[in-house]
């Protein structure tokens, strides 16, 4: 399953580079300038990659999982009644609704997207950073990929603290690496506070929708 939206392909591109960036600015400038001959290097180099790996594992299944797409009929049906106004009580039929777009019956709490093009089980929202809708069948692992990105994000800004906090007698003394190292750890800070804000937030409404059985759409 996967749409072919400009916007989500964008989106998709700018958060690799996102999680690559701070991949590069965590090792580089922070674990190799800091940490070079300690033990604790190859520790936090490991387990940062680890939710790394986390983080685009869960955002390629929530990006590639069907998210409860209603199946599309084989042959094409006869909604004439439908449109002329008649018999519509028979197409309510517990619950059931007709989605003149996709031209099939869809069950309760469907909706249909405008970008994906189909009607979609308990669809939640269509998220353009998977470039996918949230829906029935993978908003298990969008939760997944929130929480490991806050995870990611939280990590990232404590490796930044604790590497100004802590002395640092093996650190360069050159000019442009002090330099470089302060630019790309405030640009680190400032993007992990961003994401990490961000994904709590959608976090919290995803978990408040799951306790109250109802999506956003129905919100």
């Amino acid at each position: 399953f996967f749409v072919k939206d400009p916007c989500g392909l964008i989106c998709i591109v700018l958060t690799y580079v996102a999680v690559f960036y701070a991949d590069y600015v965590v090792v580089r400038w922070v674990i190799l300038q800091t940490m070079q001959d300690s033990l604790w290097a190859p520790f936090h180099a490991v387990l940062f990659n680890t939710v790394i790996f986390l983080v685009s594992f869960s955002h390629l299944r929530a990006m590639c999982s069907d998210p409860g797409a209603v199946p599309l009929p084989q042959s094409r049906m006869d909604f004439s009644d439908f449109h002329s106004g008649s018999d519509a009580t028979l197409i309510q039929h517990e619950d059931w609704t007709v989605c003149t777009r996709c031209e099939t019956y869809r069950p309760p709490r469907a909706h249909h997207c405008r970008i994906c093009k189909r009607c979609i089980r308990r669809m939640d929202h269509h998220c353009p950073w998977i470039n996918n809708c949230v829906g029935e069948r993978n908003q298990k692992f969008f939760i997944q990929f929130l929480v490991c990105v806050g995870i990611l994000s939280a990590y990232a800004l404590i490796l930044v603290i604790m590497s100004w906090v802590q002395a640092c007698p093996g650190c360069s003394n050159e000019i442009t690496v002090k330099q470089s190292r302060i630019i790309h750890c405030i640009i680190l800070v400032m993007e992990s506070s961003l994401f990490g804000i961000f994904v709590l937030a959608i976090l919290y409404d995803q978990l408040e929708a799951i306790a109250n059985d109802e999506t956003t759409i129905e919100q």
